[in-house]
């Protein structure tokens, strides 16, 4: 008989085994039934359909387009520019692809920073003037767009036009918060005098009344729990109750083992410290795509559940994401959630104070 196979009855079996095998066949549907029902409800579609507001998204001003072909080219940059990162991209071309994929919002970071990147080399001789202009055009976006686009301006936290740039917006209902790129700013966690820097511009932004956005992944090969725990002790505190975004969830984009080791320091900082997790929001832009392995999206969803999914935000990173229907409906049902959590993570919202 081949393995597997059915045996038919004999025909003079009697009545009794026909009731047994019935009932044997009854109790294994039974038991397949039971144990589906116990497993989590994860999202077939937690998608476009469910994501109203991307939290990270970026349109390069007219000065900042004018800049890149320099930056790209210095000796300063570590690795080419991504050619997504040089297209010159418009608000219209993001408008429609929001628009195709139903987000009814996006977080709008200016790029200004780059202007006063240590990897420009040699420095630009007007990079100050390409800072203010950047920011004066992603305000003037929301500003044109208050219902789709909300504007956060761009500083390097280690330059002394930071803490004028932040004075220069205080009070403007069109700026909702200032987004902190570390890795361009050549920031190092691990400095105190660059972190107590760091903080000053927290304390000036929170002041502001704004949300902070901050790419909180420094250049360090050994970055993770480490740069997390410096963070949390010497730099978070200065942004009183202010909301603090950490973008691509502690990472720089992708899950490795750097990413996963600083979100596990913030994880277990909110465990022996419950408080701390009603000042902390993170976003999922650009954290994993079609090639993450099972393993780490296992890793990550349960560092997500350990802080609470409703702590961390959508987000792309367009134009990373330039088809931002397709990432959203591809991308994100990989990680393996719940259709609950999901909707945890759709809702979850900061607000500026």
């Amino acid at each position: 008989m081949t393995l597997g196979a059915r045996r038919r009855p004999s025909a003079v079996a009697p009545p009794f085994f026909f009731l047994l095998e019935r009932s044997i066949n009854a109790l294994r549907v039974a038991l397949v039934a039971s144990a589906f029902a116990a497993l989590p409800a994860f999202a077939a579609e937690p998608a476009a359909s469910a994501v109203r507001v991307d939290h990270h998204m970026h349109v390069h001003s007219p000065a900042i387009l004018g800049f890149l072909e320099g930056y790209c080219a210095s000796p300063g940059r570590t690795s080419p520019c991504p050619p997504a990162f040089t297209k010159p991209l418009t608000t219209d071309d993001l408008l429609r692809d929001m628009d195709a994929a139903g987000v009814q919002k996006g977080w709008l970071m200016s790029t200004a920073y780059l202007a006063q990147s240590p990897m420009m080399v040699p420095a630009a001789p007007n990079a100050v003037d390409i800072l203010r202009s950047a920011n004066d055009f992603t305000v003037a976006q929301a500003r044109a767009h208050p219902d789709r686009l909300a504007a956060f301006i761009g500083v390097n936290p280690l330059t002394d036009a930071a803490s004028p740039e932040i004075a220069r917006w205080k009070g403007d209902p069109a700026v909702t918060g200032i987004k902190l790129h570390l890795t361009n700013s050549g920031l190092d966690l691990r400095a105190p005098d660059q972190t107590a820097r760091l903080a000053a511009v927290f304390r000036a932004a929170a002041a502001n009344g704004w949300v902070i956005m901050v790419h909180m992944r420094t250049r360090a090969e050994d970055y993770g729990a480490r740069d997390a725990e410096i963070f949390l002790r010497d730099v978070l505190p200065a942004a009183g109750d202010a909301p603090v975004l950490i973008a691509h969830a502690g990472g720089w984009g992708g899950t490795d083992v750097h990413t996963l080791g600083a979100l596990g320091a913030f994880a277990d900082a909110i465990e022996r410290e419950p408080a701390m997790r009603d000042r902390l929001w993170f976003d999922l832009a650009q954290v994993f795509n079609d090639k993450t392995a099972t393993s780490d999206l296992q890793a990550l969803a349960g560092l997500i559940r350990r802080i609470g999914p409703d702590r961390f935000v959508t987000g792309s990173d367009w134009p990373f994401a330039e088809d931002l229907k397709g990432y959203y409906a591809r991308t994100y049902p990989r990680l393996p959630l719940t259709t609950e959590e999901w909707r945890a993570v759709s809702a979850a919202e900061p607000a500026r104070r």
